[in-house]
């Protein structure tokens, strides 16, 4: 397991008040059309883009970068898979951000991300790693974010991580549901990705908590 333990902390109202100013922008403004299906998710492309960008909004205030100021769908606003470029102590790293929900925030080693396989061979894409935030609503509504951690593209193009399921593969929930992947999908682990990167002002972060992944 590269994962030795993944950090949590509390999204405040004025991060995720930021980031739906930027979905409604986006919505009324933007004209580049969803890359999923609008007849599968009617009504969701408001929560899908909150989600993309609130995740996008806490990764920049946690290692202190420039927030984004636009949401999805501007024709000059394409980042060819290059959310933030981090320095760190081995390199400069481009990370493009995967933020998805969960009813959860506690994870066990079968948990996954979903990374479409057009993306990961997209053209021109400058991703060198892709960087997971899991967000999850309490009972108040309020939104706690986890960073997972990251995985570096190369090794999912390799096969050192991940496993590849093509179009049409039915694939079963943790809750037993199912489902049919209607593109060519890698599955990650959470278990494989490398543990995030934390620093002091990140520690002092309200609600922030240190877990690791769960054996079921």
């Amino acid at each position: 397991m590269r994962n030795a333990f993944y950090f949590q902390f509390d999204v405040t109202d004025e991060q995720t008040a930021y980031a739906k100013s930027l979905v409604e922008y986006s919505l009324e403004n933007h004209k580049v059309p969803n890359i999923w299906s609008e007849t599968a998710h009617e009504n969701r492309t408001a929560e899908l883009r909150l989600t993309g960008t609130l995740g996008e909004v806490v990764f920049a205030d946690a290692y202190r970068l420039t927030r984004p100021s636009r949401s999805f769908g501007a024709a000059d606003g394409q980042d060819l898979g290059r959310d933030f470029v981090v320095k760190t102590a081995d390199g400069v790293k481009s990370f493009d951000i995967k933020t998805m929900r969960r009813i959860t925030n506690k994870f066990f080693d079968n948990y996954i991300l979903n990374i479409p396989h057009s993306q990961i061979l997209k053209p021109n894409s400058l991703t060198d790693f892709y960087f997971h935030v899991s967000l999850h609503q309490n009972p108040t509504g309020k939104f706690i974010a986890t960073f997972v951690g990251y995985v570096r593209k190369d090794e999912v193009v390799r096969g050192e991580i991940g496993t590849l399921f093509k179009a049409g593969t039915t694939r079963t929930r943790a809750n037993g549901t199912t489902f049919d992947f209607t593109t060519d999908t890698y599955e990650v682990l959470l278990q494989d990705f490398t543990t995030p990167l934390v620093n002091k002002y990140i520690k002092n972060l309200s609600g922030y908590s240190e877990k690791k992944i769960m054996q079921i």
